[in-house]
């Protein structure tokens, strides 16, 4: 296994998708889905109808632009429309087009010159992913009750069970309870709508690994992980890595941590960080204490940014 980073990256200017609103194709302007009008401001539900067709059609635009690599906002099956919310790691999502429009993407682009790495997001799936939905179903009789972590209690259904909370298990978590106690799961930041995977269950590890092995033999250039620091878990990297380099030694293997990171950047888990600390200090100079207060609870922000800007 190599551990340095591919050469391809050190000349790479990126440019970052996000998919349902960079460009619409023919193919779905002419499909009977409902979708928002493309001008009209956006909102945490709807659908512009952006796809990878639309990038496809716009490649000559990026190449003019002077870009060699696309890191791409999460492209796999969700019902969310920044897709974060994972229900199905082994296709892309219909409304992008599906796996056939990936292919010709990666096919068009790499005949460009120009590299595609996706967003991995490993740490947490969503409601609709079928082995939390199976556990939902048969509580602590399903076969995936270890791919999770969950309240004994929930699972024997002794409290009131499902992914919506209802109006009592909604007003713990808006006064900080758990979402282990408040729900009966535990989930990302406790959003109801993002289990966290119990990544010390072997068949989760396998799963995660799986799937980031057969979209790198798909043709992707590499993985952008999103929030890896909270798989706090240096061997899960480890093997990410081995797993990920084994299918293409020349992949690319971007991490979100938030904050100092020389743990990961040893040369056996990640390539490298997107470096939020640097982003940091550059917005406390720039912007100093005009910083708008929503800015400090997003991501950690306070954390970072409140010592430059005192």
């Amino acid at each position: 296994m190599s551990i340095q980073t591919p050469d391809w990256v050190k000349d790479a200017v990126f440019y970052q998708i996000f998919p349902d609103r960079f460009a619409k194709s023919q193919h779905n302007e002419a499909s009977s889905l409902k979708l928002e009008p493309w001008d009209t401001p956006p909102n945490p539900w709807g659908f512009k109808g952006g796809d990878l067709y639309g990038v496809i059609d716009h490649l000559d635009y990026l190449k003019d632009l002077g870009i060699n690599a696309i890191y791409f906002n999460p492209i796999t099956a969700s019902a969310a429309n920044h897709r974060y919310h994972t229900y199905d790691y082994f296709n892309i999502d219909p409304l992008l087009g599906g796996n056939q429009a990936f292919r010709q993407l990666i096919d068009a682009a790499h005949a460009a010159g120009i590299r595609i790495v996706p967003d991995g997001v490993f740490n947490h799936a969503s409601r609709g992913f079928w082995q939390f939905h199976h556990v939902l179903e048969n509580g602590d009789g399903s076969p995936y009750v270890d791919w999770f972590h969950f309240n004994p209690d929930r699972l024997q259904r002794r409290k009131h069970w499902g992914a919506y909370p209802d109006d009592f298990e909604q007003q713990q978590l808006n006064n900080h309870v758990g979402s282990l106690d408040a729900l009966g799961y535990q989930a990302w930041w406790n959003l109801p709508a993002l289990p966290k995977f119990n990544t010390n269950t072997p068949a989760v590890r396998e799963f995660i690994f799986s799937v980031a092995e057969h979209w790198i033999r798909f043709g992707a250039d590499g993985w952008r992980l999103d929030v890896a620091a909270e798989i706090n878990d240096d061997s899960f990297w480890q093997e990410f890595r081995g797993r990920v380099k084994a299918a293409n030694p020349e992949s690319y293997i971007v991490a979100e941590i938030w904050h100092e990171s020389q743990r990961w950047l040893q040369g056996d888990q990640f390539d490298a960080v997107m470096n939020y600390l640097v982003t940091a200090a550059l917005m406390g100079l720039v912007i100093g204490d005009k910083i708008p207060s929503y800015a400090f609870r997003i991501g950690g922000w306070d954390r970072v940014l409140r010592p430059l800007t005192a």
